[in-house]
């Protein structure tokens, strides 16, 4: 089994794809919006008074997944970690619509004991090709590595010296990673004992991209007084694995339109490291 060095800059071809309000309503519920039933409820419902149906930022993100990524070569899948995840969007996300999603192979990144695969995905608007979003995720292969590539670059992000300016507290629920399941990632990890046992955990795991949205939402709710459509972009490293029912605590520090974060289980575990946001600073003063 080797990567194949070779499929950097190698492109997927295009895919159309389509969202509607009941998909953006299962996302927000699927990420823990809705357990205070009276709270955000432009997001999890589309038809409250005086309310009109939003979307969480972070479905973006979600959607950048419904595109094949290009081959990269042999490896072992099972080895395979979601490493980090990032997300930029040109405009919010309206409640159904289309895109035109490509993928590619940004960088192969040799760490010794395993792999970094870089993969970003653009979506453009099938009829005037103007940018929507983009993604850009980071996948760690172990036993991938030591062939001789480059390292990449590191960067200097340090949480701030000061207490964070906002914490935001949420808990997942048992049937968390079920509710997630809904939205597309089928994988058993996250569902069968037998399989999370065979990958060396005791019970199923949260999808990571569950605990990414989870910090979305606080992120929405400490930065952007709430309105989902002022986050413009938010990125974070996955350091950590969350057991559904756990609570999570989310660390925030605020400076204008930029946003550094930290997700954490109750025991001090940070799970999400290096987080990084965005506001739309123009609409900072309308809040």
């Amino acid at each position: 089994m080797a990567l194949d060095l070779d499929s950097v800059g190698r492109t997927s071809e295009p895919v159309d794809v389509s969202w509607g309000s009941d998909e953006a309503l299962l996302y927000a519920v699927s990420i823990g919006a809705g357990q205070d039933p009276g709270a955000e409820l432009s997001v999890t419902t589309e038809n409250s008074e005086n309310l009109r149906q939003r979307v969480l930022p972070t479905f973006g993100a979600l959607l950048g997944q419904r595109v094949s990524r290009p081959d990269i070569g042999s490896y072992d899948r099972a080895r395979l970690l979601h490493a980090e995840q990032h997300l930029e969007l040109a405009a919010p996300l309206a409640v159904s619509g289309r895109a035109r999603l490509t993928a590619e192979v940004l960088a192969i990144h040799d760490k010794g004991s395993g792999a970094i695969v870089w993969t970003g995905v653009r979506a453009v608007d099938p009829t005037s090709g103007a940018p929507m979003f983009s993604t850009r995720s980071a996948a760690f292969i172990r036993g991938a590595g030591g062939f001789g590539g480059p390292r990449g670059s590191a960067d200097d992000w340090k949480p701030p010296t000061r207490s964070p300016d906002e914490i935001v507290r949420y808990r997942t629920r048992p049937e968390q990673a079920l509710l997630y399941r809904l939205t597309g990632d089928r994988n058993p990890l996250h569902s069968d004992p037998a399989f999370a046992a065979r990958g060396g955990f005791d019970r199923p795991i949260l999808h990571g991209m569950c605990t990414y949205g989870f910090t979305g939402r606080a992120v929405v709710a400490a930065a952007c007084g709430g309105d989902p459509d002022l986050l413009t972009a938010i990125g974070g490293r996955f350091r950590g694995i969350v057991v559904p029912g756990e609570a999570l605590e989310v660390r925030l520090w605020l400076d204008g339109a930029d946003v550094m974060f930290q997700t954490v289980r109750a025991d001090g575990t940070v799970v999400i490291d290096r987080g990084v946001a965005r506001i739309d600073a123009s609409r900072l003063g309308n809040m």
